[in-house]
């Protein structure tokens, strides 16, 4: 009896300990700092941060939610004889299309290493980007997939006397929004070529600005998931990638090879098969750090051709997009934050370039957290206004908050939010 009176007298006391502790927690309150109030840092010295260098978007793999997935829109036509025999009909099209672009996405979900060089230790990160067929207005019935008619654009020619592969007349025709969305238009070789016996009837592709011609799709009669390494490819360049396996393409992940199409057991497939995305090879399913961080540069380059043909979901904050900082954590690349920015208690942020904040975002820096703005830029990439920098204080403690002189930050309300009403012990 004595032991069940003492556990529930200390039962009790913890109890009263507990409610006297948060009883004297003090308020948490925002208050919105003016601009011009911000602590000036004095100019660090051989600062480099010109947001310019490709390794330094390449996807953080411990804070994913700091890269959000980027959603390239894009649309399908078919092209076909005035009789209709040259590509699939209507009915096939419209669901060929969609399969494509889904077996396409599926490589870039799972990224794979490289065979190259030989023993390598490249890294393999995600490439954080998808597609989604874009619908236009005024076309809603043909969901982002078109079939067209016309006996003198509904072919391919590689090579010989009526070679048309970097002919731009196709899609200057029936390209549909190319300001905004990568066509990809479905082209069968012609059948004079076919019967010829030097010509190759393979699968190929060209990208001509962000129309993108492919060829040898229809005349296989494969399953789409034959093809999603040539669309990867030919969007790879639209994204500002070159071939890797004949040139230098700027990134030194990427050693040049004997482009072989696969594996043999043969001298030199036997070692120096390749299988980047940017090589002509069978697989197609490898993307270096390098290359996926001059594709995240191109994203966030605000007058790219990139950016364009990607979805603008960084212009109202997204609550789901919510990103908290916790640790000490340096931006040192342009970003378009799609939710609200918090810097918890202990966390510290360093923002050296353009950083976006969604219409009515905000960036919280909690009581015992630290921002540094050094060379930054902090704005809405929409030309809409966000709330500013709201610096949390509970009993006496505030959160911090530095800029040097270079730092801008514009697109802020005017006047400024006011201090909100005080928050109280809870712990949002």
């Amino acid at each position: 009896m004595r032991r069940t009176k003492h556990v529930e007298h200390k039962f009790i006391f913890i109890l009263i300990s507990g409610l006297l502790f948060f009883a004297c927690q003090g308020p948490k309150i925002l208050t919105y700092i003016p601009v011009d109030q911000i602590p000036q840092l004095k100019m660090a010295e051989n600062t480099d941060h010109n947001c310019r260098n490709p390794l330094a978007y390449v996807p953080d793999t411990n804070h994913l939610d700091h890269t959000p997935i980027k959603y390239i829109r894009v649309n399908v036509h078919f092209m076909n004889s005035s009789d209709s025999t040259k590509n699939y009909n209507v009915a096939r099209a419209r669901q060929f299309g969609p399969q494509l672009i889904d077996e396409a996405n599926r490589f870039l979900e799972k990224n794979r290493k490289m065979w190259l060089p030989v023993g390598n230790h490249t890294g393999v990160f995600p490439p954080r980007y998808r597609y989604v067929l874009s619908i236009s207005e005024g076309f809603e019935e043909q969901g982002g997939v078109y079939c067209h008619y016309n006996d003198e654009l509904f072919s391919f020619v590689s090579r010989g006397r009526n070679r048309n592969n970097y002919s731009r007349d196709v899609i200057r025709t029936y390209g549909i929004g190319l300001d905004s969305i990568v066509n990809l238009f479905i082209m069968p070789h012609h059948p004079d070529s076919i019967t010829s016996t030097s010509y190759k009837v393979t699968s190929a592709g060209i990208a001509l600005g962000s129309g993108v011609k492919l060829s040898g799709i229809f005349e296989s009669r494969k399953h789409p998931n034959a093809f999603r390494g040539l669309v990867n490819h030919e969007i790879g360049h639209v994204l500002g990638l070159k071939h890797t396996w004949n040139i230098n393409d700027g990134c030194d992940d990427t050693p040049r090879n004997s482009n072989c199409w696969n594996r043999t057991t043969n001298a030199p497939c036997d070692t120096d098969a390749s299988n980047n995305l940017m090589d002509y090879n069978a697989n197609q399913h490898a993307w270096t750090p390098c290359q996926i961080g001059k594709i995240q540069m191109n994203f966030a380059q605000e007058r790219s051709l990139q950016r364009k043909v990607i979805q603008q979901n960084w212009c109202h904050v997204d609550e789901r997009q919510n990103i908290v900082i916790e640790d000490s954590v340096f931006w040192e690349s342009a970003k378009d934050l799609e939710g609200n920015l918090t810097v918890k208690k202990g966390g510290f942020l360093e923002i050296n370039c353009r950083i976006s904040i969604p219409h009515g975002g905000t960036i919280r820096v909690q009581s015992g957290a630290t921002l540094v703005l050094r060379e930054a830029r902090l704005h809405n990439a929409c030309g809409l206004t966000w709330k500013g920098i709201a610096l949390e204080s509970e009993n006496g403690l505030a959160g911090k908050v530095w800029s040097d002189v270079h730092t801008k930050i514009e697109n802020l309300p005017s006047p400024l939010m006011k201090d909100e009403s005080p928050m109280g012990p809870s712990n949002r």
